[in-house]
Order: structure tokens, then sequence, then C-alpha cells
């Protein structure tokens, strides 16, 4: 069976690292924690763990961290994790089962990364990452900001996921690393400016976001995946300055790239919905339901799209255009994910009492 290190680069940690630490006792064989400054408990929490516990001055690089983190590791595979991030019971048997049978030749095994669930349990945001490597490999991680592990060679894309379960958000602070990056005069890579984007847009800076991704999808050595996130995204920052048609013409754009996902297609059922032009939007939400999210995709994929969102939509529309049947068939599948829901719960009694239903 092969040995696992567990390395973890931590700063003022001490709500969740006990948490993420004692998920994973017994599973792994080695914890090495990498700390970059904590003035609260975090190192004393890491101590009733292990004592393999290293000290760093920040500089301003999460790759140079983790490369530093990954330099303590002695065991043959080494696995990465944030101090919020924790490995759910299923998931650590699965873990377990994977080194009992982990073939020595595999280099790399891809995880999902469940990075936001939502309050009735519903995986709301995920993706691949790797991360299980193996140390004689000697893989570095790259980016200064939003890093990746640069990883190759025979990969093994497992079912096995690493949970998220944040406390508090750093809000900005990886938008200053991007700015610290740009007044160095440092020069931006394609990656950079997608996640730029990304950094912009969830701090409220829409314009500035859409210029980034502007520059993005000019850019030819971005990855296609991204290029269709940059769309997508660009297209919720016209959104929100009320630009529906730039909006509109983006989500569109994204089809250039690859096959439309649900993430844009639910997106134009909203856009359709907010003209009143509930026929079409309802095309557009049952399009979404009938595609289908690729375990395979490395890139961002929102459950939400797929399932219970469109189908809570299309109990909207079905109920404009006069259906009320459909309206709540769909509003019935939409509660199978999300059973309190307050919405759900109210077109359930009000449609129900309409129609003669039974109220269980």
């Amino acid at each position: 069976m092969p040995t696992v290190s567990l390395c973890i680069i931590v700063k003022n940690e001490e709500t969740t690292l006990g948490r993420c630490l004692e998920s994973v006792r017994g599973a792994v064989d080695e914890i090495n924690i990498l700390d970059t400054g904590s003035t609260d408990r975090t190192v004393e929490i890491a101590r009733q763990f292990t004592e393999r516990v290293y000290y760093y001055e920040w500089p301003d690089s999460f790759a140079k961290a983790l490369n530093k983190a990954f330099s303590y590791a002695t065991m043959d595979y080494i696995l990465y994790m944030d101090a919020d991030d924790v490995m759910l019971p299923k998931d650590r048997d699965a873990f377990l089962e994977l080194k009992d049978n982990l073939d020595p030749s595999i280099d790399v095994v891809s995880m999902f990364y469940d990075y936001g669930t939502d309050e009735y349990g519903n995986v709301s945001l995920r993706y691949r990452y790797n991360r299980l490597v193996k140390r004689s490999r000697n893989f570095q991680w790259m980016g200064d900001c939003h890093q990746y592990l640069a990883a190759s060679g025979n990969t093994l894309n497992s079912d096995i996921a690493i949970t998220h379960r944040r406390i508090k958000h750093s809000v900005g602070r990886t938008l200053n690393l991007f700015r610290k990056k740009q007044q160095r005069g440092e020069e931006f890579d394609a990656r950079d400016y997608f996640y730029y984007g990304n950094e912009l847009r969830e701090n409220g800076h829409y314009a500035e976001a859409i210029d980034a991704y502007r520059t993005h999808l000019a850019r030819t050595d971005a990855w296609v995946d991204d290029k269709i996130y940059s769309c997508i995204n660009s297209a919720d920052c016209h959104r929100s300055l009320n630009d529906r048609g730039s909006e509109l013409a983006m989500l569109l754009k994204s089809f250039e790239y690859g096959t439309p996902r649900a993430e844009a297609l639910s997106r134009i059922g909203d856009h359709f919905t907010h003209a009143g032009q509930y026929k079409t939007a309802a095309y557009w939400y049952e399009l979404a339901l009938r595609t289908k999210p690729d375990p395979d995709q490395w890139s961002f994929s929102y459950p939400a799209y797929y399932t219970w969102y469109p189908h809570l939509q299309l109990c909207v529309c079905y109920y404009k255009l006069g259906d009320l049947k459909a309206s709540y068939d769909h509003n019935e599948e939409a509660r199978k994910y999300r059973p309190d829901d307050s919405s759900v719960k109210h077109n359930r009694k009000w449609l129900g009492e309409r129609l003669g239903l039974a109220q269980d």
C-alpha cells in the first residue's frame, strides 16, 4: 500500500484546521503544516495532530508557499488540502480503498472539489483538481494568485471528493494579489486574465471584469473551458449593468467554444423570462434539463443548472402559459432537491389546491 503525506499551508485557521485534520485522521501517513504567520491558535491546533509544523514568511504567492510545503513531504504520494476543506466519511472510505488498490504506476489522482454546497446538501459548485500526486515526480505549483498544480503523466480520474466548508471569506484578498502583480509590471498569462476577471466580478467591478474577459477571449493560449466561462461570466456582468442585449450575445458566444452547457442554457432561459417570453424561456430550460454534466470535466460545473433550477423556472413558465399541471410537475421535481424551499412549498400548496390534489 502506498503511503501519503498531507500538505497544508495555513494562516490564522483556528476555526477550521482541527475539523480538516480530524476528517483525514488515520487516512494519511504524515501531516505537514506550513504556517505563514498565524497569530491565533492555528499552530497549537496543528501540533495536536502532528509535530511536522514549519514556518515560512508569506511570499505573496500561493504557488511558492505550496511548493515549500510539498518540499517537506517524505511519503510516496502527496495529498493537498486547504485548512477549510474536509473529507466526508464516504469519501474517506473511498480514499482508503483507493490507497489499498492504487497502481504504483499512477502519477496523479484527480478528485472532485465540491467547492460549494447549498443549505439542503446539494453540491452547488464542483470541478476536478489534481489532488494526489507521486512525490518522486516533483510536480510544481504555478500561479501567484489562482494557483494550479502542473501535474502530468499516468492520471486516474477518481470519484472521490474533497468538500470545501468555508466559515470566513477573505474579501478582496486574491484581487489585491492581482493588483500587486499589475503594479510590479508583471505580465499576465491567459489564465491570469480569466481569474482576474472572476475576482473583479465577485467584488462588483463589472466593467473592469468585462475588459479582463475580453482580453482573455482574445488570447490564443487560453483553455477552451475557461473561454466558455469567460463568456458566461461576462454575460453575468452585462446583466448586472442592465445590458441585456450584450448578456444574450455573450451567452450565445459560449457555444462557439464547445457543446452548450446548462449554465448558459438556463441563463438564456432567464433572459427570456425577464422579457416575459415564457414559451421561448421554457424551450431553453427544457434544453438545460436534457444536458448532462461530463464527470471528467475539469472546469467549473454548477449542478443546480442541470437539476432543480430549470425545473423551478419551468414551474413559473408553465404557470404563466396556463398549464398548471406541468407547472406543478416541475415544482415537484425541484422539491426532490429542495424540499424545504419556501418558494417550492408555496407553489406546491397553491397549485395543488387549484388542481384538487391531496397534500401530504
